[in-house]
């Protein structure tokens, strides 16, 4: 018990990052999801993905053949031969994919000082959600994954590698393959979670409904963490890599911020109506009731 507490301890002094994108990962889905479904799907997707995993460095399914070095396994932990914080961090990962294609399908509307995004039930349960959630969750793996090889530069350290380098900065394609497999199948455990209504928690919600802004964090925790990522690819100096990122990010993003202002203009009381009728206690009702 002693050596657990002591590699779970090292995992957090050594990985404090991800351990701030999760902990805004619980207060985003717990104000988003409720907090049953969100502490539900913490060991559900870490489960998923820790298996993933260990299917890859065994059997090279679902992301291609490659391995873990174990260099810090005698100061963080690890799980038969696969880092805890690697598949801890698919969790919210894939949560906050799942809450950006929910802002870029839902429709948006102010209410005072306060941007809402006027989701349904129906459209959080999805194909569409499910198919560009689990896009959105291999274009953190592009962002993501050239870096993190080149952990032996930063604070990541250098804890695996391809047997055969890839394509993509030493990546290979069957790597992004694997990623939308498994972001469609964490993407449609958290929808599958959203169809019991008795997870829902009325209590906190009532609670939560107060808290300003709080129905943006997913999609501001999934920008977090590709600037995250960005930042470090131009810290190591790999400036090309860090120029091609933002490349493919400007291309996805200048799209969605017209197609996000052609939405707020053409909301309406009708699509507010859908919206409270799914969340009949949302925070979005007083406030956009006054400019109606």
């Amino acid at each position: 018990m002693g050596d657990f507490s002591r590699l779970l301890w090292g995992t957090v002094l050594l990985r404090p990052y991800v351990f701030a994108f999760l902990l805004v990962y619980l207060v985003a889905s717990a104000i988003h999801l409720g907090w049953r479904r969100t502490l539900l799907f913490l060991p559900l997707g870490y489960s998923l993905a820790w298996l993933s995993e260990f299917c890859s460095i065994h059997w090279g399914v679902p992301y291609g053949d490659y391995f873990y070095i174990p260099t810090t396994a005698d100061r963080e932990l690890w799980v038969a031969g696969v880092p805890f914080m690697d598949s801890l961090s698919y969790v919210f990962l894939s949560y906050c994919s799942y809450a950006m294609a929910l802002f870029v399908l839902s429709p948006i509307a102010v209410g005072g000082k306060e941007l809402f995004i006027l989701e349904t039930r129906p459209l959080r349960r999805s194909r569409r959600v499910l198919v560009l959630g689990a896009c959105l969750f291999v274009l953190l793996d592009i962002i993501i994954d050239p870096v993190a090889l080149q952990g032996h530069r930063w604070f990541l350290g250098q804890i695996y590698g391809y047997r055969e380098p890839g394509l993509y900065f030493g990546i290979p394609l069957s790597n992004f393959a694997g990623w939308l497999i498994v972001g469609l199948v964490l993407i449609g455990t958290l929808q599958l979670l959203d169809r019991f209504s008795g997870l829902d928690g009325q209590g906190w919600n009532r609670l939560a409904r107060g808290i300003p802004g709080g129905g943006l964090l997913g999609p501001v925790l999934y920008i977090a963490v590709l600037i995250f990522n960005l930042a470090v690819t131009f810290w190591i100096g790999e400036t090309l890599l860090g120029l091609v990122g933002c490349l493919i990010l400007g291309y996805c993003s200048i799209p969605g911020v017209f197609f996000t202002l052609y939405k707020l203009e053409q909301v309406n009381d009708e699509l507010i109506e859908r919206h409270l009728l799914s969340f009949p206690h949302s925070r979005a009702r007083v406030l956009l009731s006054r400019n109606r």
